[in-house]
C-alpha cells in the first residue's frame, strides 16, 4: 500500500468521525452552558447530555444513513458512516460528562469549554493541513463558531430560566 493510498485511507477515516466529534462538541458545550444556572445544575446538565448523546446521536446516524442510501453509496459505506458517527459522538459526549460529573461545577464547565476547545482546534488543524489550507485561520474560524454557540446558550439559557422563575 503506498503512501498516497494510506493518506486517502486516513482522510477517509477522518471524514466519518469529524461529523459525529464535532456535532458532539458543540451540542455538549451549549447544554453545559445553557443549563449551568438552573437550582441542580449537574443533574440537569448530564442528564441533558445523555438525552442528546443518545437521542439526538441516533436521529444524526440515522439521518447520515437515510441520506447516504438516497446517495446510493455502498452498503458497507453507510452502515460504516452511521456506526463512525454514533461511536464518536458517545464517545466524546462521554468525555464531556465525565468532566461535570467528576469535577465541581464552577470548575467543569470552563474545563469542558477547554476540552471542548482543544478538541475542535485538533480536528480543524489536521483537516486544514490535510487541504493544505491554513490551519490557524481554519482552527481561529472553527472556535469562534464554537465560542458563539457557548455565548448564546449561555445567556439562553438565563433568559429562560428566568422566565420560568417569573411565572412560577
Amino acid at each position: 500500500m503506498g503512501l498516497n493510498n494510506l493518506n486517502n485511507k486516513f482522510r477517509h477515516y477522518q471524514t466519518k468521525f469529524s461529523f459525529g466529534a464535532t456535532s458532539a462538541i458543540i451540542t455538549n458545550l451549549g447544554i453545559i452552558t445553557g443549563l449551568d444556572t438552573l437550582a441542580h445544575p449537574r443533574v440537569s446538565i448530564i442528564a441533558g447530555m445523555l438525552v442528546v448523546a443518545l437521542a439526538d446521536n441516533i436521529a444524526d446516524s440515522f439521518g447520515i444513513h437515510i441520506y447516504q442510501e438516497s446517495e446510493c453509496i455502498d452498503n458497507k459505506e453507510i452502515w460504516f458512516s452511521t456506526l463512525s458517527n454514533f461511536f464518536t459522538r458517545i464517545f466524546v459526549s462521554l468525555t464531556f460528562i465525565f468532566l461535570v460529573a467528576l469535577l465541581p461545577l464552577n470548575l467543569a464547565v470552563p474545563c469542558s469549554i477547554c476540552w471542548g476547545l482543544a478538541l475542535l482546534a485538533i480536528m480543524s488543524y489536521a483537516i486544514a493541513k490535510d487541504r493544505k489550507v491554513n490551519p490557524y485561520s481554519e482552527i481561529f474560524k472553527h472556535i469562534n463558531i464554537a465560542i458563539f454557540v457557548v455565548i448564546l446558550s449561555h445567556f439562553i439559557g438565563i433568559y429562560i430560566i428566568n422566565k420560568i422563575r417569573i411565572a412560577a
